[in-house]
């Protein structure tokens, strides 16, 4: 050490006073600049894939140059520049300051984000690259994730032309500690896409006819971009006639004029028409087909409960199931007409209200049922096979595939219908007699009984009172089976009616071939039924014998008077 001979002192011992000052700036730099901070800093040198960055440390830092990078875009970086990197570390085991440009402008990004977060403003990023459910965006060095369903407001097929973009987000989710930010492109369209619907729909009114583009197909319409805004035209409001399919007569692509229906300024909803341009064919309709008319169609539409058949384009008419064949019932549509077939029908009824037409197919065919009659009377007798059997009666297949009916009390005379029945089946020939035709209500009544001769009018001329002649056809305990004499009737004595004493009321007394006079008590013709007994017989005898041969002042007894009515009986018989 030396002194010089102002007094100062020499060597390294004595620094001057620039070196004071420089050492007390570095001691107050030092105090300043803080691990875990971002500090601003100067490119020195850029040395292969590094850049040298002095923050006024002693020692530089080095900064790979990718950290200057943004996604799809190289580093722009030259010496001079002045760039904000994030302090990590003051000095390393080799004496560098550790230093972090992506880490800077991280938490740059991040308090810039979080401020617009708090604001609900926009952000602006660029997607770089696809992950697990959506994309990675770029937000000036914050990343975020874009989940799929948030890309657009509707699917994306190819999002390559949205790759490296520059585009607004809005952010749905910060969270600091995990280091996750959640973004969307779809909710900053649907707001954009909100105002420009609002000012369209404000310019719009119903009536208005513009000109759109075919956005979308659908099964019940189609979606028509009408500049900013879509508008439904529903497959309904296509065209005047059926259109099974938009696709029909629409490609997406396509520019078409269409009229504006209705407005809901609520929901911002517009439906469209096309065929609201054209004249309405239903206009004069009763007067272009008026009822009973026939016209040629063809066969448009076949469901379970008849076929509809196209008149003209935009007019159409049904004809029901009930109204397609005169003989075919409960059979389907399908296996009478097939779709695009050209028929003739008959207008049955026509509605403009509800537009709505009634045909018929078997009005333009001669109704075999009217045939029948021109063709048989009542009383005629037909042939036919049993077509079917039913707890009622008969059917019997006739000409032309018609059918009549034999009801159960048409069958027989005197049986009951139930049991006779049970004597016929499916496929038998069998005769009957028309009883009645009614071509309107389709009905043909048969009668097979007819065939002979009604037994009952056999005791057409006996009346109630009236003595007959009975035989005995069968023996029953409780009675005796009898055959009027002369007739074809059978009726039933009850034991009861066998004799006036009750000792004679026994049916055993009597066998099958014996033949008796009886009293006739009642004729029922409804029931097809005559009542007789030989009980009221042997009464009305005798009041008749007290009448002729008794008197009050005679002193005959009642068995002599009996006795001489029997034998005067007897004394005539002889």
């Amino acid at each position: 050490m030396s002194v010089t001979q102002t007094g100062e002192v020499g060597g390294d011992l004595h620094p001057s006073t620039e070196d004071f000052a420089a050492l007390l700036e570095e001691s107050f730099t030092q105090d300043t600049l803080k691990e875990g901070t971002v500090v601003k800093g100067t490119v020195v040198a850029i040395e292969k894939d590094f850049a040298i960055i002095d923050v006024g440390l002693k020692t530089e830092g080095r900064v790979p140059l990718k950290e200057f990078s943004l996604p799809g875009r190289p580093a722009e970086l030259s010496v001079g520049d002045e760039v904000e990197v994030f302090l990590e570390r003051v000095e390393n085991a080799l004496g560098e300051a550790i230093l972090s440009r992506e880490k800077a402008r991280r938490e740059e990004s991040w308090q810039r984000l979080e401020k617009k977060f708090q604001a609900g403003e926009k952000v602006e990023g660029r997607i770089f690259n696809k992950v697990k459910g959506g994309f990675t965006v770029d937000l000036d060095g914050a990343v975020a994730f874009l989940p799929g369903s948030q890309v657009d407001v509707r699917p994306v097929r190819d999002i390559t032309p949205l790759m490296n973009t520059p585009q607004p987000f809005q952010i749905l989710k910060m969270d600091r500690r995990r280091g996750n930010i959640v973004v969307s492109r779809r909710s900053v369209l649907e707001e954009t896409r909100a105002e420009q619907r609002a000012d369209i729909v404000a310019r719009l009114k119903e009536g208005d006819v513009i000109e759109g583009v075919v956005k979308n197909i659908t099964e019940y319409g189609a979606f028509i971009d009408l500049g900013g805004i879509d508008g439904l035209l529903h497959v309904t409001d296509m065209a005047w006639r059926r259109v099974n399919h938009p696709s029909e007569i629409l490609s997406v692509g396509d520019t078409v004029k269409v009229q504006i229906i209705r407005i809901n300024k609520e929901t911002q909803r517009i439906s469209l028409g096309m065929k609201q341009l054209e004249a309405d064919p239903w206009e004069g309709i009763e007067a272009k087909y008026p009822v009973g008319g026939r016209f040629k169609g063809r066969v448009t539409n076949i469901t379970d409960y008849g076929a509809f058949v196209e008149l003209e384009p935009g007019v159409e008419g049904l004809i029901h199931v009930s109204e397609m064949s005169w003989v075919k019932k409960n059979i389907h549509p399908a296996k009478i007409v097939s779709t695009s077939q050209e028929v003739e029908v008959q207008v049955l009824e026509v509605d403009p209200v509800k537009r709505r037409i009634s045909l018929g197919l078997k009005q333009t065919q001669e109704n075999p049922w009217q045939r029948f009659q021109n063709n048989h009377t009542k009383g005629s007798v037909v042939e036919g096979v049993v077509r079917n059997i039913t707890e009622f009666g008969l059917f019997i297949g006739l000409e032309e595939g018609i059918d009549g009916m034999v009801h159960l009390s048409d069958l027989d005379w005197n049986r009951p219908g139930e049991q006779v029945l049970k004597e016929y089946k499916k496929g038998d020939h069998v005769k009957a007699v028309v009883l009645d035709i009614d071509p309107v209500k389709e009905r043909i009544s048969l009668g097979i009984k007819q065939l002979e001769s009604d037994p009952f009018e056999s005791v057409a001329n006996i009346r109630k009172g009236d003595r007959v002649t009975c035989e005995v056809t069968a023996v029953q305990e409780n009675g005796l089976e009898v055959k009027l004499a002369d007739t074809d009737i059978t009726c039933f004595i009850r034991r009861s009616d066998l004799s006036r004493e009750r000792s004679e009321q026994r049916p055993e007394r009597f066998a099958v071939g014996d033949k008796f006079d009886a009293l006739v008590t009642q004729i029922d013709s409804k029931a097809r039924r005559v009542g007789v007994s030989i009980k009221q017989l042997e009464i009305k005898e005798e009041k008749e014998a007290l009448s002729q041969f008794g008197s009050a002042d005679s002193g005959a007894s009642l068995g002599d008077i009996l006795g001489e009515a029997f034998k005067k009986k007897e004394g005539a018989e002889d």
